[in-house]
């Protein structure tokens, strides 16, 4: 199974891929459609490896050091190369008021729902 993810980020050298067909192995069952992969799988074989070994490491640079051979200055390069490939979205929180004024502007809820929950 590696040999092959590895032929695949190959193949696409860092390209966005779509999945159409996943089949579950054990059953058998396959699902058609769209599917995106998720950032870490559109990473270099080797770029992989390095995450994980870095989350096994439990993010010690000590660790990544001794267990790549590499400097401190190498690591936070790598990590810093790797995380510019990922797209943060900024969680931004709002009050459980605002909250409930979403919910209402959306028609999730009705007005005396509102009422009554912001009335708590």
């Amino acid at each position: 199974m590696t040999t092959e993810w590895n032929e695949l980020t190959k193949m696409t050298q860092g390209r966005p891929i779509t999945v159409e067909r996943v089949r579950l192995v054990d059953s058998g069952v396959a699902i058609e459609g769209s599917f995106t992969l998720p950032t870490l799988a559109g990473l270099s074989a080797e770029d992989q490896v390095f995450v994980m070994a870095f989350v096994r490491s439990h993010g010690s640079i000590k660790e990544m050091e001794e267990t790549f051979g590499i400097s401190y200055p190498t690591v936070k390069n790598r990590l810093n190369r790797i995380a510019r490939q990922f797209e943060f979205v900024e969680i931004v929180k709002i009050s459980p008021e605002e909250e409930v004024m979403a919910e209402l502007e959306r028609g999730e809820i009705s007005a005396e729902e509102a009422i009554r929950r912001l009335a708590k």
